[in-house]
């Protein structure tokens, strides 16, 4: 029989009326042949709650200790959807990630998979059950429980479908799909058929929600097809895969993030200054969005983009940053046109620009690559900036 993955997200299993919607489709996959893994995430909320719970106790709790706090979420997912499996007479079993196989490196609250042992997961397919997999998480070379970052039950879903050479890796959510915007923002947001696997990528990097950044990267670089859909009914769904049909030049999708933080070094700061800050940021196991630099009258201007939600201890950084002259500048946000080619011209970022002088809003900084514009503002103006920019770089478009 063939092996199929199934990843299902926090707002599937939030309680266990849904856990039990959730069982009906394993078992339901499982009855039409297949082998079926199951990743799940945590229950809802769980972990912002648990994380919230840490943060109760101490202002700056430990790395490793975050880790372990965290992963209890996802094993209650798994128990209980184990636990309905088999009240449904589904022969299942839940693993752990690090029973799973899945090794990681020892970057705590942010770890990469390195590899991936899935014997035990084959041994219990090949006694006919079905694997329960908790996402989120392994275990480091060093023994030590990790957590993937947001979004990570994803990862371990792509992971563990090409450790298994499976046929199909489908990510289960709240909504039908890929969107080119997010639908509770902008009314008129398309579903996507399907999306280049990198267009895909930099919308997750943009601050799109359905889909992980470093799954889609791990999916590209083995190959795997990924399939959005929806828990919850409908027969929508977005197929993310290599090289699909599309103009060069077009918008797929425009995607926002808030809560950024710009760490912004002076024109009168001396070389040293950018590597200073660096080394002080990688002290901190702080990952950076973006890096700016330009040399001005012979002085150095640099500013770093980072992400409060990946910042784990702000106001450590803040003190740490202080005495180098450093400035952080918060309440940014970002708003990202993501497209094949979308810079062949420079149509697209003329009208962007346009169309946020619209808003009477300042621009603080433009970034492009090969399939994306970004721009940053203040956050007050991301809400407005994606719908005025979904509806004239979208919906001015035809259907394809």
């Amino acid at each position: 029989m063939g092996i199929v993955v199934q990843k299902y997200g926090g707002s599937s299993v939030a309680d266990v009326s849904r856990i039990g919607k959730v069982a009906d489709r394993v078992a339901a996959a499982r009855a039409a042949g297949k082998d079926v893994v199951v990743v799940v995430s945590a229950m809802g909320d769980t972990t912002d709650e648990l994380l919230a719970l840490a943060h109760k106790v101490t202002d700056r709790p430990a790395r490793r200790e975050v880790d372990m706090l965290l992963s209890a979420g996802e094993r209650i997912s798994m128990a209980l959807l184990s636990m309905a499996l088999n009240a449904r007479g589904v022969p299942a079993v839940s693993f752990t990630g690090s029973q799973s196989g899945i090794i990681t490196n020892d970057a705590h609250t942010n770890a990469r998979i390195v590899e991936v042992r899935p014997y035990r997961v084959q041994d219990e397919l090949g006694r006919g059950k079905v694997v329960i997999v908790a996402g989120y998480q392994g275990v480091s070379y060093r023994k030590e429980i990790t957590t993937l970052g947001r979004g990570g039950s994803d990862t371990t879903a792509v992971a563990l479908a090409a450790a298994l050479e499976a046929e199909a890796c489908e990510i289960y959510s709240d909504v039908e799909g890929v969107y080119s915007a997010d639908p509770r923002v902008v009314p008129a947001a398309r579903r996507l058929a399907e999306i280049s696997y990198e267009e895909m990528q930099e919308m997750a990097q943009a601050g799109a929600k359905v889909l992980n950044a470093q799954a889609v990267e791990f999916a590209k670089e083995r190959g795997i097809a990924l399939y959005a859909r929806s828990t919850f009914g409908g027969d929508g769904e977005t197929v993310v895969r290599r090289f699909p049909p599309r103009s060069p030049g077009r918008v797929a999708g425009v995607a926002s993030e808030t809560g950024l933080v710009i760490a912004e070094i002076s024109s009168s700061s001396d070389d040293a200054a950018l590597v200073s800050l660096l080394e002080r940021l990688d002290e901190q196991a702080v990952v950076g969005k973006q890096l700016h630099f330009e040399g001005r009258d012979g002085s150095p201007l640099a500013s770093v983009v980072l992400s409060r939600e990946n910042l784990h201890d702000f106001p450590a950084l803040r003190s740490a940053l202080a005495p180098g002259g450093v400035r952080l500048r918060e309440g940014v946000g970002a708003v990202s046109a993501i497209g094949t080619g979308i810079n062949a011209s420079f149509r697209n970022v003329r009208t962007a620009l346009a169309t946020l002088a619209e808003l009477h809003t300042p621009v603080l900084g433009v970034s492009t690559s090969s399939f994306r514009i970004s721009v940053l503002l203040e956050d007050r103006f991301v809400t407005d900036a994606v719908r005025l920019l979904h509806e004239r770089l979208v919906e001015a478009e035809p259907v394809l």
